[in-house]
């Protein structure tokens, strides 16, 4: 039996033939691809307009990646001021992510499933075409290694959503149900799951035909960093986090340097500049407490220089970026934990200073009874850099040499980092991390990795951690909230203790029912016991 992804998918197919009309973001990159009818495809500068229509390719919003893990905050007392943080109209499917618990796999509905397919239905667009349209063999090559860099992105962002780990150095899961391998845009093609090893073999695959792209990161026209599309440096970024991923740290260690030797500029967060270092740009005023003798009005600073969430500017800035993925939180709030909280030093740390914007509990409505609690921004309300950046590769760069134990080089990578980032004016012991042991320059490096990377690679890395051949930094995620049932938040029968063993069934997100149905039993749910969350 063959299987039709999903409506979505269906409407692509329909849609997508040579471009849909443009954003503002691609109006900010000059990216004009031509509008049409449903005529074939014909020249490469179509296939070149699909790929280049960046915001069909930006946006990762699959909560389970945003909340799923222990950087996302479940607070007692947010809740308690404003029960509609927390809440929502289908409550499992809505709150499953931050407490990894969902009793009936029904309610299930992860966006980040149709997203993925869709960006990679764009890419087998442009491989199954490429032998018949006009144009250039280095232009057709140069789009085949981008598509290709794009299914193994998509690929590894659905592996480590749906699928159970699985690295080089923990084959256990090998024959665990993995993704289906999808190689054209033909519905008629199976979508049956493959093993997991088979669907990293496929993956590693991509990786190798994407590397032979040659395109560079900054545009020799015009100098313009190129980070919006595949690029020969993203690839390689990107290859160092898969690798990292694997326990192939070799492997990761020769990629991160091979993508810091061409491009290794890092912002100064000492710099009173949003480009080349940061600073608040806007202000807003709240009345808390209204109508009470507590009311008052606070004054909340932001990151950025306009409220304008449509505009692209300051993002598409950013000078770290090798390729350009944002996540997306339709909330509008990345709530920080109180251990991510702890992880930074709130005297010294300039990542806490400008990226938690203090108070932010009260732009989002938690005013009356006020409770303050920050959020962490990074360029407008919604989103975060999730995609390979120039930090990432010192991070990468470090922990590798920690595994090696080549603890001087990893400690000249981090602090690299560091000083980027700390105050210029802090004592250099705390600007420098210093390292006792192998053990202890993973545990610093890997709490350098949360600060960095706060929210968007804690769930890869939880993933990961407990899947390597180190024991000593396997992550057990544990968080205190109410219980709930379908409707709401039972914040009248008092807390209860959510637990994710390492070894739980839990770390594969269950795939959305409604393609599960669409599917006719070809695609196949992932399975749990009950020994998956343990919830006291």
């Amino acid at each position: 039996m063959k299987y039709r992804i999903s409506i979505k998918i269906l409407n692509l197919l329909l849609l997508l033939t040579i471009m849909a009309s443009c954003s503002k973001i691609d109006d900010f990159l000059g990216v004009r691809p031509s509008k049409g009818s449903s005529k074939p495809l014909e020249t490469i500068e179509e296939l070149d307009g699909l790929l280049g229509t960046y915001s069909s390719f930006y946006t990762e919003s699959s909560a389970t990646l945003f909340a799923g893990h222990d950087d996302f905050g479940l607070i007692k007392e947010i809740h308690d001021s404003y029960a509609g943080i927390y809440s929502g109209t289908s409550m499992p499917y809505h709150f499953y992510p931050t407490i990894w618990d969902i009793p009936n796999v029904e309610n299930s509905g992860d966006r980040g499933w149709a997203e993925g397919w869709g960006k990679i239905f764009k890419a087998n667009m442009v491989l199954t075409n490429l032998d018949k349209v006009s144009g250039t063999e280095a232009k057709k090559a140069e789009l085949k290694s981008e598509a290709h860099f794009i299914r193994a992105y998509e690929m590894y962002m659905l592996a480590n959503i749906f699928c159970l780990p699985y690295t080089n150095t923990n084959k256990a899961n090998k024959d665990e149900m993995g993704l289906p391998l999808k190689q054209s845009t033909s519905f008629d093609e199976s979508v049956e799951r493959a093993t997991l090893e088979a669907t990293y073999q496929f993956i590693e695959a991509d990786i190798e035909e994407a590397l032979k792209n040659t395109t560079p990161l900054i545009r020799q026209t015009d100098g313009v960093l190129r980070a919006w599309r595949g690029n020969k440096t993203g690839i390689k970024a990107f290859a160092a986090r898969y690798y990292l991923y694997q326990g192939d740290y070799t492997k990761a260690l020769n990629y991160a340097n091979l993508a810091l030797g061409e491009y290794s500029t890092l912002v100064d967060y000492n710099l009173n500049s949003k480009t080349g270092g940061m600073t608040w740009g806007l202000s807003k005023n709240y009345t808390i407490n209204q109508g009470t003798p507590q009311q008052q009005t606070v004054t909340l600073k932001y990151p950025y220089g306009h409220d304008n969430q449509s505009d692209p500017t300051d993002r598409m800035a950013w000078k770290e970026h090798l390729y350009m993925r944002f996540m997306y939180n339709g909330s509008w709030w990345f709530i920080p934990s109180r251990e991510l909280l702890a992880l930074y030093d709130q005297t010294y740390d300039r990542r806490y200073e400008y990226n938690y914007v203090q108070g932010y509990s009260y732009d989002r409505g938690v005013i009356k009874p006020a409770y303050s609690h920050p959020g962490y921004i990074r360029f407008f309300k919604d989103n975060l850099p999730s995609g390979p950046t120039v930090a990432e590769m010192y991070l990468i760069k470090a922990e590798c040499h920690a595994r090696l134990n080549q603890l001087p080089e990893a400690q000249t990578a981090v602090n690299t980092l560091r000083a980027k980032r700390i105050n210029n004016t802090a004592p250099a012991n705390v600007i420098n991390l210093t390292f006792s042991s192998k053990q202890d320059a993973i545990t610093k490096i890997l709490q350098e990795r949360r600060r960095e990377l706060a929210f968007v690679q804690r769930w890869n890395d939880v993933r990961r951690l407990n899947n390597n051949d180190d024991p000593g930094d396997d992550v057990v995620m544990t968080k205190s909230f109410y219980g709930y049932s379908s409707s709401a938040i039972l914040s009248n029968e008092g807390l209860k203790t959510y637990t994710l063993p390492k070894d739980s069934r839990r770390f594969a997100t269950p795939i959305p029912y409604t393609d599960i149905v669409a599917g006719q039993g070809v695609i196949k749910q992932n399975t749990y016991d009950n020994n998956s969350v343990l919830i006291q």
